[in-house]
């Protein structure tokens, strides 16, 4: 007998529902299992004890060779957080400023931003991936010579080399990288394959991230402006003050749909050497032939970033319509 509170009914089914699905994978499970013990096959989560045997050429952490399986998971995820963290913030930037630009009254400015959006979502990300990293290696110059940025970075066929903060004996002290013979030492290094894959989520999704923003404050009644303006406001400070934050109701759901597609789309890192939690995952493969373990690791990680993306993104999306209303 069912209960009688509607409420109670939905959990009821939805209880249902996830042992059905429990039920489901642990048959699935069992038979996968059974068929790769027919073939002679190893199964099970077991090998991340073992050592891996291979190197990584990026690493947050301390890694070698004989660490365990585990720890080069570990090593390709915090990978993948870290290059889908960066793309976050920088493509939102950049989203912004093109957002903005396209309604900018310079009509130059416009047209380069319009020109860019349509440039950048009409070609494939991996054909930009691929062309980016290219012109990195072929035509920047190598470490004896890198081309000097603004701030003291560097900039060569190796990647992108910048100042950071470093503990001396008399303090901390802000550390400039160097040529030094073949090598540049000192500051913080980002290789080429994090450079190229970075640039390009942030290109590629700036350029979408750029129309939310366009026809999010395009969404706001045309008295909002006007009103703003009658009562002394610039237009910068109704845009700030008046018009972006009635807009950002209307932005934010989208925008956390691009974070969630520039993380999913960090896994094309592979196509240009970047050592992220696939790339990890397919060297395994190769080793070990555990390739349903590897890949519901792969989907188990992507599963989590992008949970705890949507979980931050919906909160503060219930911060910013309170405000708004």
């Amino acid at each position: 007998m069912l209960p009688a509170s509607p409420r109670q009914r939905r959990l009821l089914i939805q209880a249902a529902v996830v042992v059905l699905l429990l039920v489901a994978a642990a048959v699935l499970w069992r038979t996968a299992a059974h068929n790769l013990s027919a073939q002679q096959l190893r199964s099970g989560f077991g090998f991340l004890r073992d050592p891996a045997g291979f190197d990584i050429g990026e690493t947050l952490i301390d890694y070698s060779p004989r660490d365990a399986y585990a720890r080069a998971f570990l090593v390709g995820l915090l990978n993948t957080v870290r290059v889908a963290l960066a793309g976050i913030v920088t493509a939102t930037i950049v989203g912004v400023l093109i957002g903005l630009g396209q309604l900018a009254r310079n009509r130059l400015i416009g047209v380069l931003c319009t020109a860019y959006v349509e440039v950048a979502r009409n070609i494939p990300l991996l054909v930009q991936l691929l062309a980016i990293y290219l012109a990195l290696t072929q035509l920047l110059p190598d470490l004896t010579t890198p081309l000097h940025l603004w701030g003291g970075a560097l900039l060569s066929k190796a990647g992108l080399h910048l100042p950071w903060p470093a503990q001396q004996a008399d303090g901390w002290r802000v550390e400039v990288p160097q040529v030094e013979g073949l090598s540049i030492v000192g500051g913080f290094s980002l290789s080429a394959e994090f450079v190229a894959l970075w640039s390009g989520l942030t290109l590629f999704t700036g350029a979408y991230i750029g129309e939310i923003v366009r026809a999010g404050v395009l969404a706001v009644p045309r008295g909002q402006w006007e009103a703003a303006l009658a009562v002394g406001l610039t237009r910068r400070s109704a845009m700030s003050h008046v018009i972006v934050p009635q807009a950002l109701r209307l932005i934010v759901p989208p925008l956390t749909s691009q974070y969630l597609n520039l993380t999913k789309n960090s896994s094309l890192a592979v196509a240009i050497g970047y050592p992220d939690i696939v790339s990890i995952a397919n060297t395994a493969i190769n080793q070990n032939g555990q390739a349903i373990e590897c890949i519901a690791i792969i989907v188990s990680v992507y599963l989590g970033i992008n949970a705890v993306t949507a979980l931050v993104m919906n909160v503060y999306n219930r911060r910013v319509t309170r405000k708004v209303f």
